[in-house]
């Protein structure tokens, strides 16, 4: 029950944020910590637990309320102070084996229905409407994708790790040649280079915006932990495109008009073998897939040499920490990879994944992230 409580209003508290709202952590933990204390089943305590929680300002309250009105109810709040739409759930009762009659009674809130948001997320985006793909980009745009971090070669001082002589006889020093506490030091920590490269050929193209906001939303979320460096972008079709300063707009909507002016190639044909290739020749020299997380977005529906896409493969595969083949078809019942590219590719795949929702987005992130895939990339 608490489970599916927290999941609900998470889940509340990312359509907030996605609306601007100041739904941070804390405010989330006190919004679960004052339902812990009121009935969950009453809509009016929900409501006012959130806004009690959630709203920083006065400016907030409109904002709250049409979240509010839209994620519980899919309805469109008005303006004015009006009371807050229902919260609709389902209860579960089972029979009551201390009644002669078998009446039943509340075994407590045991789900909730799912919300307009909650079913969004399992929906394939290629059978979206143009409202619910609205939805879907906003979603997305609030996404916390952080990139994995790897040990860096500096060093800053920590209570342990390894003797750091030179900040210890500058303490001793300093003290006049009294001898003090030994100061240690390790190493530092910074965020692994994310390299993502998206199919935007035809048959990627009801998946294509999505993946581009994805890699908007990691360039903003990473970019923010390491000073706006650490993602590098491409689209690859006919031509291999860089779209990394496209996609460091804050705004997303800016940044995808921006990469779309720069693609020439939206919705062509498929020689990912050869944009694989210019990659590799024109940008692994400069470091960009060493040691990298790299993401390729694609259907594997490859119109040139299979063969020369295996070959920069297993190029890759030797350059990079780890690479993540997120393909839109192996969601399907019944998926196998047997297209020429897909086949060729998948050896040298070391996480393959779907990106077909934004369920799979969220698992794509965590596989950015530093997290293990749930198969491995053969399954």
């Amino acid at each position: 029950m608490e489970r599916d409580v927290t999941e609900t209003m998470v889940g509340f508290a990312r359509t907030l944020r996605a609306a601007g709202g100041a739904a941070d952590p804390e405010r989330v933990q006190a919004m679960l910590a004052a339902l812990d204390h009121l009935d969950v089943l009453d809509p009016s305590d929900v409501y006012w637990a959130g806004r009690l929680t959630m709203c920083a300002d006065p400016d907030d309250l409109a904002r709250y309320d049409r979240c509010f009105a839209a994620y519980f109810s899919g309805a469109t709040a008005r303006p004015g102070r009006r009371p807050p739409p229902p919260v609709v759930v389902r209860r579960t009762t089972m029979p009551d084996p201390g009644t002669a009659d078998g009446g039943e009674r509340n075994d407590g809130l045991k789900a909730a229905t799912a919300s307009a948001v909650e079913v969004l997320r399992d929906r394939d985006m290629a059978r979206l409407t143009a409202a619910e793909r609205a939805e879907v980009a906003r979603l997305i745009a609030a996404l916390d994708a952080g990139a994995e971090r790897r040990r860096s070669r500096r060093f800053a001082p920590a209570p342990t790790g390894r003797l750091d002589p030179a900040r210890t006889i500058r303490e001793t020093l300093r003290r006049g040649g009294e001898t003090s506490l030994l100061k240690r030091r390790t190493h530092r920590t910074r965020p692994r280079r994310v390299v993502l490269i998206v199919d935007v050929s035809g048959s990627m193209s009801p998946y294509a915006d999505a993946l581009l906001r994805f890699a908007h939303a990691l360039s903003i979320s990473s970019g923010a932990r390491s000073g706006g460096r650490g993602v590098e972008v491409f689209s690859a079709g006919t031509r291999l495109t860089r779209l990394t300063r496209e996609l460091r707009h804050r705004d997303a909507d800016a940044a995808m008009a921006a990469a779309s002016a720069a693609i020439p190639d939206w919705s062509g044909g498929t020689r990912l073998g050869e944009e694989l290739k210019e990659f590799l020749d024109r940008f692994g020299q400069r470091g960009l897939a060493r040691g990298a997380v790299v993401v390729i977005a694609s259907d594997g529906w490859e119109r040139g040499d299979a063969g020369l896409l295996g070959e920069q493969m297993a190029r890759l595969h030797r350059l990079a920490h780890r690479v993540v083949w997120a393909n839109p078809h192996k969601a399907r019942p019944g998926y196998e990879p047997l297209t020429a590219g897909m086949a060729a590719a998948l050896p040298h795949v070391d996480d393959f994944t779907s990106g077909h929702s934004l369920a799979a987005l969220e698992e794509l992130a965590r596989l950015v992230g530093g997290g293990s895939g749930k198969g491995s990339a053969h399954a």
